[in-house]
């Protein structure tokens, strides 16, 4: 059989093609365009985490409180401060303030009148009016979420009224009176005895703050039977 020059530069091609080396077939895989996807957390509820337990990498974490709070008027206002050094914002705080470490930076949250804000460091966000119910004294408790789009909190209630301040991402609060958004940089609130449901929308990674001040004789949130119609979807 004579083999033409076709037939044999046909066979080299094959030849070549079958014996590709494996680190260039490496790289034509990963120039492919590749999906990643996780299982929705649906029921997020704010929890306490033990001292000396990893915290989980996603969901809202209770991070600090403070009880016995007195307020002259029922009007309350959130004032959330950022500072350089945990000594500097120690140094600031009121004997009723909390200081965390959260997103990289030191946090000082003051509550009180909307002029009266802390001095040092640098003013973030005033969040309020917050509308207190009657009690005889309140508890302020602030949490940290980190949650990823399409993730949801469970429907609750809670015995005080609710702000939040977004660092990052896109949150969408569904109540009976509709729905409300806010995205990084932005706050929200909410009315005390209010069931509600919060929503991950958008395709960031959503990471925020939320207080809520409540009747220190009350839990910080309980569970609600109330049937959201989905107004925070697409």
């Amino acid at each position: 059989m004579i083999r033409t020059p076709f037939v044999v530069n046909l066979a080299v091609l094959v030849l070549s093609l079958t014996t590709l080396p494996t680190g260039t077939t490496g790289e034509l895989l990963a120039q492919a365009p590749r999906t990643t996807g996780h299982e929705h957390l649906g029921e997020v509820a704010c929890v306490d985490v033990p001292p000396g337990e990893k915290r989980p990498e996603f969901g809202c974490f209770n991070v600090g409180t403070v009880k016995g709070l007195l307020f002259p008027k029922a009007a309350v206002y959130w004032h959330l401060r950022a500072f350089g050094s945990r000594q500097a914002a120690d140094a600031a705080r009121s004997a009723t303030g909390i200081v965390v470490e959260e997103d990289g930076r030191v946090w000082l949250s003051e509550f009180g009148a909307r002029d009266a804000a802390p001095r040092g460091g640098e003013a973030v966000a005033v969040i309020g009016p917050l509308q207190l119910p009657a009690a005889k004294s309140y508890s302020a408790v602030l949490s940290y979420a980190v949650m990823r789009p399409g993730d949801s909190s469970r429907v609750h209630t809670h015995p005080g009224p609710e702000g939040w301040y977004v660092f990052a991402g896109e949150q969408c609060l569904e109540t009976p009176s509709g729905a409300n958004r806010a995205g990084a940089g932005q706050t929200m609130t909410v009315p005390a005895n209010v069931p509600m449901e919060l929503n991950v929308t958008g395709t960031a990674l959503r990471r925020a703050f939320a207080l809520v001040i409540h009747d220190a004789t009350q839990e910080r949130g309980t569970p609600s039977d109330w049937k959201p119609a989905g107004k925070c979807g697409p």
